[in-house]
């Protein structure tokens, strides 16, 4: 068996359709979709009908997937207050779309986890964060008594979330990361994803990174209407041109200086972490 495990899509459809692409010429059976189909960026509605669309597709449920039905909901899982910020306002955008499209509540049947289970092999358990929480991320720094808690028996564990590829054995454990397909956050621009093959000795992972023309999705930012929602959808934006993450550290910078988040804090947020290495 030869699995596809990819995440992290956040509405870029080119780089969806280039790892499709990719894991048909590897020989992929079967893809796992390990969460965050949607938001971010400008193809939440196009991502979620291609991967619906195919026979050969089962999903977890991601942070992001969840987020677009707790906003819609106005839940109040989410502080009140971020329901008038204007900061949010790629999220409300994202999850208009969706609900016009009749594809908002189709993550509320995903589970949290998946399992692979195959005579001979250590069996297998996915999830888009970890299996307790999908926001707490999965690598080689999870430390080796958290890893034997939430392996709980499984041999291999895999999570995204994290936006970035990682390999460890821990405890015995074998640790994995998928990387992400749409928003990569480890200054490497070309989609990611993770190929486990079941062989000789046990799981053999393959971490896969798929070239793609960006210029596309980055059109569709101004295109679609959601570059015109405001400061999120920018740096949704940033976070593809650079492969970076910034919208977590940026958020963080603001929390901890008290600082509102608009045009001129995010200036200077970039002058101050990125303008050195700026694509």
């Amino acid at each position: 068996m030869r699995l596809a495990i990819i995440a992290d899509i956040h509405g870029n459809l080119d780089a969806l359709r280039a790892v499709l692409a990719d894991a048909r010429a590897q020989g992929a059976d079967r893809i796992i979709v390990n969460g965050d189909v949607v938001n971010r960026g400008p193809d939440s509605v196009a991502a979620l009908e291609t991967l619906l669309a195919r026979g050969d597709v089962s999903f977890t449920l991601g942070n992001h997937d969840d987020l677009l039905r707790l906003w819609d909901a106005r839940s109040t899982d989410l502080p009140a207050e971020w329901f008038s910020d204007p900061f949010w306002g790629a999220t409300a955008w994202s999850a208009e779309q969706l609900d016009r499209a009749g594809l908002l509540h189709v993550p509320a049947d995903w589970p949290m986890t998946q399992t692979i289970a195959l005579a001979g092999l250590p069996p297998v358990l996915i999830a888009h964060g970890s299996p307790q929480h999908y926001r707490e991320g999965l690598s080689e720094r999870t430390p080796p008594e958290r890893v034997r808690e939430l392996s709980a028996g499984y041999g291999v564990l895999i999570g995204s979330h994290i936006h970035r590829p990682a390999q460890a054995v821990v405890g015995g454990v074998l640790v994995l990361n998928t990387g992400a397909v749409g928003a990569p956050a480890n200054g490497d621009p070309r989609a990611q994803y993770l190929l486990l093959t079941a062989g000789p000795g046990g799981w053999h992972p393959e971490f896969r990174a798929v070239l793609y023309d960006r210029a596309g999705v980055l059109a569709r930012f101004g295109g679609s209407g959601l570059l015109d929602t405001g400061l999120s959808a920018q740096i949704f934006r940033e976070e593809i041109i650079t492969s970076r993450s910034l919208y977590t550290p940026y958020w963080l910078w603001t929390e901890e200086g008290g600082l509102p988040r608009d045009a001129r804090t995010w200036d200077a947020f970039l002058r101050r972490h990125l303008a050195p290495g700026r694509a």
